[in-house]
Parts: C-alpha cells; structure tokens; sequence
C-alpha cells in the first residue's frame, strides 16, 4: 500500500495549493476564500522519494453549525486513514487560538504530524517560525506552496520512514473513470456514498454543498473505479458566486475526464430544461453515460408514469443510455448501476473489425439505399473503425459527405444493434474519394473513354 499524506489546518491556510503542487494537477479548486474545500479530495503525489496518496480537507473552523460538523467529521476520517500528518498554519497572520484548537485535536489522534507554515515567500524561515514553536509539535517547516520553495525538501523528510517499493513506483490503474453528475441537491454525494459503502462525502440537504470535482478511488468485486462527485449545475442566469462558477467549470472538465457519466435526475422535480442541457453536454463530448433517476421510492404510480414520458420527450438524443430508477437514500437499485457502468464502458471502447463494419454497411445499404442527391444516387463503399470512446465509424464512397443526417442516425442504430454498444453514443463520419476527373470540363467517365478510344481505332481503319 501507498503511504498516506494528510494535509489538514483552519480554512485558508493553502492546503488545496499544496495539494495541486503536490499532485502535479489543478483537481483541488483554489480561491482566496475561506471553506472552499468541503470534503476529502484523493490525488498521486508526485513531489518526493517515493509515491504515496496525499488527502486535501476541509478547513477546521471550530464553528458548531451542521455543515461545519459534516466537514470536521469527514478531516478526522482523513486522519484515520493518513500515515503522516502536515499540520498547516499561514505565515502572514501568525499563530492563532483556532491553530491551537487543531494542534490540541491532532495531539489526541496519536498520528505523526509534520507543522508546516505556509506562505512565507520572502521571509526569513527563522522568524517566521519562532512563534510556532508554542504549539508543541517540533521545528516547524517553513515553505510557500504557491511558489513551491521547500515543498521538496518537506517531502524528502515526511516520506524517509517509507521505503522505496519498486512494485509501487508508479501510481496504481485508476480503472473505470465514472463522472456523477447532476443538478443542484438531486442526490449525488448521497449516491457515491452508498456505492462505496461509506460516508465518504458531505451528503447536506442544502443546494451547492458539493463545490469541487472530488475524486474517490475504490475496488469492487475485483474492479477498480473512480467515482468523480462533481458540482451540480443550475441555469447560468442563477450562478452568480465566482466560486460556484468554477465550480461548474471544472464539472465540465470532470465529464471531459470521464470514460462513463452517470446523469443523476431528480424524480419528483420530473426532467427540468436544466437536466437536458446539462446531458446534452454530455452527450456533445461522447461520453457513454447512465441516466439514474433517484428518489423513486415512494412515487405515486401516475407521477412515475409522468418521469417515463418525459424522457422520451426531453431526452430524445439519448435513447442508446441505459435508465435506472434508484434511490440512494435507501439503496434501492443502486447496485445494479455497476453493471450498467461495466457494460457502458465495454462498448465504448469496443474493437470493431473492419471486415464486419463494411458487411453490416453493405447490408444496411442493401435494405435502405442512401438518397439521391444532386441528380446522382450517394454510393457508401466499405467503413472502418476511426477512434474509440465514442466508437466512431469512418464511413467512405461517393459523394459521402452529402448524406443527410437522417441516414447517419440510421446507420448509428444499425451498427449500435448489430455490434451491442448501448451505453455509448456511435459517431459516423464520412468521406469521399478524389474525383480524378475534378476541373475539367465535361470530364468522362474510364467507360466512356474506352468506348471512344475503340470508336477512334474504328474510324481509323476504315480510313
């Protein structure tokens, strides 16, 4: 097993800028706001000797509301779980009676824990780090995360008790990369967190709780999976906070990332414009997905009867994604969404034969012949396998690029059909041979040519 980093402190002490320098990534959202980081964020560290895990939480503010319960209880799962502790304060604003609370906190969970003062560019380490010292815990570390001055020298020391493990010199498979996303309060947190089993995330029945694309690795039955808890996305003409606005922005980078989203819909608000939009994102990139309808349990059977016509009617373009009713809350339906993932992501990156496109095109062609365009009727030749997730099928013969719309959903149907890849939409593309004859003017056809190459050897030898 990899060794466990814990980065943990009061709010806005730059523990998501330590995190992102550490993990070589931008997967910790950053801003100069106290709070921004409400649950556990996993990453592979990639500064120091050896590999490990580092954990980004959520900022120890003492305060006694729910949602700050939610997010102290979900640091002390991080410390459970972490085999070394930096323990961060901020420079500029100097030792603080909520740094002492954390000290006294972390002093009682008996993990190794590393003081690390942060944002001290341009300062000298000394003075910086005299008035830590009260705390107890040992010589402080004195870096800038932002600039990344020591941040090395800190690993070194934190990651020596770990010996290099030449099996584990590189980060584990992350395995099937499974974005969740989702209005606003539809359940998603909730839903990750009964998939694996855990409280992993802050589940608050508050609009936003979630701000960040949190990643959380775990295995079942042999298979790894990456489940991505993203921000959910309400209307634009509703998202006025910066920060809710990078959230969303990085919710579009997560479904990017993603081999399989799962769309999670609200039941009893029924499919809203926003749902469609937002799937239809989705959709655009083409990215195999799984639509959970949630909070089924105790629908009327009218008002279910309702939520099934409306997604024949809004999401039309979404016929080849599987639909789930479930209830996370409960755990009803919710383990049959493994199956659904596995075989949406098979298909998505399915190897087609080409022998087989080509035959199942020219049958397709045999039964529906292309349309006439132009005068002359579009001829589609052979097809092979262009790029996978989505499967795209590269379509050629004459005049190709005219062929409507209409046929390519078509021929999307056949090919989806014939070769079993539900979950994942199918893209045709299309392209034409060179027209040799191109330029001239009245150009003939090679059947032509002989006929008058021959009619000319005729009038000659009758000359």
């Amino acid at each position: 097993m990899l060794p466990v980093v814990a980065l943990v402190g009061r709010p806005n002490v730059g523990k998501s800028t330590l995190f992102n320098f550490l993990t070589r990534t931008r997967d910790a959202l950053v801003a100069d706001l106290p709070g921004l980081t409400r649950d556990r964020q996993y990453g592979f560290g990639r500064v120091g000797p050896v590999p490990y895990i580092v954990v980004d939480t959520g900022g120890l503010s003492g305060a006694k509301d729910d949602l700050d319960g939610l997010m102290a209880r979900q640091t002390l799962h991080a410390l459970d779980e972490a085999d070394a502790v930096l323990f961060m304060v901020n420079a500029r604003e100097g030792l603080t009676a909520a740094d002492e609370q954390v000290a006294t906190m972390l002093r009682r969970r008996g993990r190794p824990v590393r003081l690390v003062v942060n944002k001290a560019e341009g300062q000298d380490a000394a003075v910086v780090g005299a008035e830590f010292h009260r705390l107890g815990l040992g010589e402080p570390a004195v870096i800038s995360s932002a600039h990344g001055d020591n941040v090395r020298a800190l690993m070194e020391a934190v990651l020596e008790p770990f010996p290099a493990d030449d099996e584990a010199a590189e980060a584990p498979e992350q395995g099937v990369r499974v974005a969740v996303i989702g209005r606003p309060n539809v359940g998603k947190s909730t839903l990750i967190n009964r998939m694996i089993g855990e409280d992993r995330l802050v589940a608050y029945d508050l609009p936003g709780t979630t701000r960040d694309a949190v990643e959380v690795p775990f295995m079942r039955d042999g298979r790894r999976y990456l489940l991505v808890d993203t921000a959910g996305v309400r209307r634009r003409s509703r998202v006025s906070e910066a920060v809710e606005k990078f959230s969303v922005i990085k919710t579009l980078g997560a479904i990017d990332a993603a081999s399989v989203v799962i769309a999670v819909l609200d039941a009893r608000e029924g499919v809203t414009d926003q749902d469609a939009s937002l799937l239809g994102l989705a959709a655009e990139r083409g990215r195999a997905m799984v639509i959970a309808v949630n909070k089924w349990d105790g629908l009327p059977p009218d008002q279910r009867d309702n939520v099934r016509r409306q997604l024949e009617l809004k999401l039309p373009f979404l016929d080849y994604a599987p639909v789930q009713f479930i209830s996370a809350l409960h755990g009803t339906g919710v383990g049959d969404l493994f199956g659904l993932v596995d075989d949406s992501h098979a298909a998505a990156h399915r190897d087609l034969p080409t022998p087989e496109l080509t035959r199942v095109l020219q049958d397709a062609v045999s039964a529906h012949q292309p349309p006439i365009s132009r005068g002359r009727r579009i001829k589609l030749r052979y097809a092979h396998q262009g790029g996978r997730n989505p499967p795209v099928i590269v379509v050629h013969g004459t005049q190709a690029e005219l062929l409507p719309d209409s046929y390519r959903r078509y021929l999307a149907n056949i090919y989806r059909k014939v070769f079993h890849l539900q979950g994942t939409p199918v893209r045709i593309e299309l392209r034409s041979g060179e027209n040799p004859y191109a330029g001239r003017r009245n150009p003939l056809t090679p059947r032509q040519q002989r006929k008058r190459e021959r009619l000319m050897r005729h009038v000659k030898k009758r000359r």
